[in-house]
C-alpha cells in the first residue's frame, strides 16, 4: 500500500480563506484542496441550494427535446422509457415515466433483458415499441453510440430521444434529440452528470415549460441521488446539489420502494455510502440475477405494502447474487493460478458458464486481489460479453480503444466498460490487452494508492472540528472523506482482532498526551504484531462518529498501520 501525502496548499490561499471564514487552518486546507478558494465558492459548498442548478436549456438539443415529447402528448401518442439494467438506467426510467404519468397516461417503460439483449438499445425494444404502436421512444443511460438501432428505429417511423452521459463516438445517432454533457458541440457548464442525472435535466426542462417549480420535483431527488451514489461519479457542482438534497428525501420522505429498502437498516439517517452499499446494490441485483423491469416495478410503486412485497423479493435477488459472485470469484482466481498469470500487468479470464449478471462486481473483487487492470468474460448467445474494471488513474477505456480490431462493441469511461467480442478473437484480445496495458501504465498504478489529506495530531480532534468535518458531506470521487495521518500512535494494552477469521483490528489509541480513541481496521487484522506491546506505529486513518448505547464518540477508522519510522 502506497501513501501519498498531498502537498499543502499555498499558504496565501490558506490563510485567506482562513481569514475569510473564520475558520482553522486544518479546515481551509482541507476546503483549498479541494479547489475552494474564495467565500463565495465555500458557501456554495457548505450550503448548496437547488437555484445552483443550471438551466436545462443551455443542454445541446434540449429545446428539441422538450418540443417533442409535448407535441407526443398533444397528439396523444404512445411514449416508451427506455433503459440501461443497472442503477443508473433503473432509476433514471423510474424518474422520467413517474413523472411524465403524473399528467399523461400513456407512457410504457423497457428495460433490454441482459441476457438475450445485452446492454444499451436492442432490436428487441424498438419491434417492442413497433408492436404497440409507440412512435417516440426516451432512451435514458445509454444510446449514445446506437447508430444502427435508432436508424433502424427511423425506418419505422420511430422517434428517438437520447438522455446519455457516456462518451460519445465521432458519428452521433440520427436522433431527433441527443442529450449528453459529453458531446464535443455541447457547452453546458457540468459534465460529469450521471444517466439519472441528464434524464433529471429533461424533466427539470419539461417541468419549467409547465409552470411547475423544483419544490415540484424535490420528490423525485431520492432516485436521482441513489444513481448519483452508485454511478460513482463526482459529487461535485451540480452532482452535490442533486445528492445532498436527494439525501434529505430519502432520509425523510422516500417513496415506498425505497423506504421497503432500508426498513431494516438501523441506522437513523443514511449516508452517500449507506446508499452505495445498501441501496444501490439491492435495486441492481434485480437486473443482475433476475431482470431489471423489478428493480421500476419497486421504485415506481405508490403502495407501501405492494412495495415490501417487491422489495422482499429483490433482497433474495440479492442474497443469491452474493452466492454467485463469491463463487465465480473463487473460479477466476483459480483460472489465474493455473495459468501462471499472477505477475502479468492485467487480468483477462474467461468461463462460458459465468453468470453474465454478475461478471461486473467479480471484475471488482479480482481488482481488489491483483490491483490491476480486470476484465472477466463468459458466453452470451454467440459471444463473448465481458466486464472491465480499471485501477486509480489508468483509463481502461483507451486501453479497449487501442485492441478494438478484436472487439465486436465496446462502451464505457476510464474505470468501467463494458465489450463483445468472438470467441475466436479472444486469446488474441486478451494477448492484446496485456500489450497494451505493460506498455502504458506506469508501475506505481499496480499498487494500491492511499492518499492522504493531512497530517495531524489527536490533540487537533474534538466535537467542534467533527461538527465542520460533516458539513463537508456528502462524500464522494473529488470529494472523498478527509484522510489523515498520525505518527507515534501508541495502543494502550487492548489490541485484538475481530472476526470469524480475525481479520479486522480493534485498538484502543493515543498519541503523547492526547485523549484514548477507539480504533477499528477493517481487514487489518494480520497488522497487529505491528501494533501489540506499546510498540509506537504510524497510521493513516478516517475520523468518524461512532454510536453506542446512545453516546456518541470519536473513531479512528483506520486504512492502514505501519511501524514508526
Amino acid at each position: 500500500m502506497r501513501w501519498n501525502i498531498k502537498s499543502k496548499p499555498e499558504k496565501e490561499k490558506v490563510q485567506a480563506l482562513q481569514n475569510a471564514l473564520q475558520v482553522d487552518e486544518t479546515i481551509a486546507t482541507l476546503l483549498v484542496q479541494r479547489g475552494i478558494e474564495t467565500f463565495e465558492q465555500a458557501k456554495t459548498f457548505f450550503r448548496p441550494t437547488l437555484q445552483d442548478l443550471h438551466n436545462p436549456y443551455l443542454m445541446k438539443d434540449m429545446d428539441k427535446a422538450v418540443s417533442r415529447i409535448e407535441k407526443a402528448i398533444a397528439n396523444n401518442e404512445n411514449i416508451l422509457v427506455f433503459g440501461d439494467y443497472d442503477v443508473d438506467g433503473t432509476t433514471a426510467v423510474s424518474l422520467v415515466s413517474s413523472y411524465l404519468r403524473s399528467f399523461y397516461p400513456n407512457v410504457a417503460t423497457y428495460i433490454p433483458d441482459r441476457y438475450n439483449e445485452g446492454y444499451g438499445i436492442s432490436y428487441l425494444g424498438i419491434d417492442y415499441a413497433e408492436d404497440n404502436d409507440i412512435s417516440l421512444i426516451i432512451a435514458l443511460d445509454c444510446g449514445i453510440k446506437s447508430i444502427d438501432h435508432v436508424t433502424y428505429a427511423n425506418e419505422k417511423n420511430i422517434d428517438f430521444i437520447i438522455c446519455d452521459h457516456h462518451r460519445p463516438g465521432d458519428v452521433l445517432p440520427d436522433a431527433i434529440a441527443v442529450l449528453d454533457p459529453k458531446r464535443a458541440d455541447c457547452f453546458y457548464p457540468y459534465d460529469e452528470l450521471c444517466g439519472c442525472g441528464v434524464g433529471f435535466k429533461l424533466i427539470q426542462a419539461l417541468a419549467e415549460n409547465r409552470n411547475q417549480t423544483m419544490e415540484d420535483l424535490l420528490p423525485y431527488l431520492d432516485l436521482v441521488a441513489t444513481a448519483i451514489a452508485a454511478d460513482i461519479v463526482p459529487i461535485t457542482g451540480e452532482n452535490r446539489v442533486l445528492a445532498k438534497f436527494g439525501l434529505e428525501v430519502i432520509n425523510s420522505n422516500p417513496r415506498p420502494g425505497i423506504k421497503a429498502l432500508v426498513q431494516n437498516v438501523k441506522k437513523k439517517v443514511l449516508t452517500i455510502t449507506d446508499v452505495v452499499f445498501i441501496v444501490a446494490p439491492r435495486i441492481n441485483a434485480a437486473g443482475r440475477v433476475k431482470h431489471g423491469n423489478e428493480a421500476v416495478a419497486l421504485l415506481t410503486e405508490y403502495d407501501l405494502d405492494q412495495a415490501k412485497q417487491f422489495a422482499s423479493e429483490i433482497e433474495q435477488h440479492n442474497s443469491d447474487r452474493k452466492e454467485l459472485d463469491k463463487q465465480i470469484t473463487k473460479e477466476a482466481l483459480l483460472q489465474i493460478e493455473e495459468n501462471k498469470e499472477k505477475d502479468h500487468f492485467s487480468t483477462v479470464v474467461y468461463q462460458e458458464n459465468w453468470h453474465k449478471g454478475v461478471i461486473g462486481i467479480v471484475a471488482s473483487r479480482l481488482v481488489e486481489n491483483y490491483y490491476r487492470p480486470t476484465i472477466v468474460f463468459t458466453k452470451s448467445g454467440d459471444k463473448l460479453a465481458a466486464s472491465a474494471r480499471s485501477v486509480k488513474d489508468f483509463d481502461v477505456y483507451n486501453a479497449l480503444e487501442a485492441c478494438a480490431e478484436y472487439l465486436e462493441q465496446f462502451g464505457g469511461h476510464m474505470y468501467a466498460a463494458g465489450m463483445t467480442l468472438k470467441e475466436e478473437n479472444y486469446q488474441k484480445f486478451k494477448a492484446a490487452f496485456e500489450t497494451e496495458v505493460k506498455n502504458t501504465i506506469h508501475p506505481d498504478l499496480l499498487t494500491p494508492e492511499i492518499s492522504v489529506d493531512l497530517e495531524m495530531n489527536f490533540s487537533d480532534f474534538d466535537e467542534k472540528f467533527m461538527r465542520v468535518l460533516k458539513q463537508f458531506e456528502p462524500f464522494g470521487p473529488e470529494n472523498m472523506t478527509p484522510v489523515f495521518k498520525s505518527n507515534n500512535i501508541i495502543d494502550s494494552g487492548y489490541a485484538k482482532t475481530l472476526g470469524n477469521d480475525d481479520e479486522h483490528l480493534k485498538v484502543f489509541v493515543k498519541q503523547n498526551n492526547s485523549p484514548n480513541f477507539n480504533a477499528i481496521g477493517f481487514g487489518l487484522g494480520d497488522k497487529i504484531n505491528l501494533v501489540k506491546n506499546r510498540n509506537p506505529f504510524e497510521a493513516v486513518y478516517v475520523l468518524e462518529e461512532n454510536e453506542w448505547n446512545g453516546t456518541v464518540s470519536l473513531q479512528l477508522q483506520l486504512r492502514d498501520v505501519r511501524t514508526s519510522e
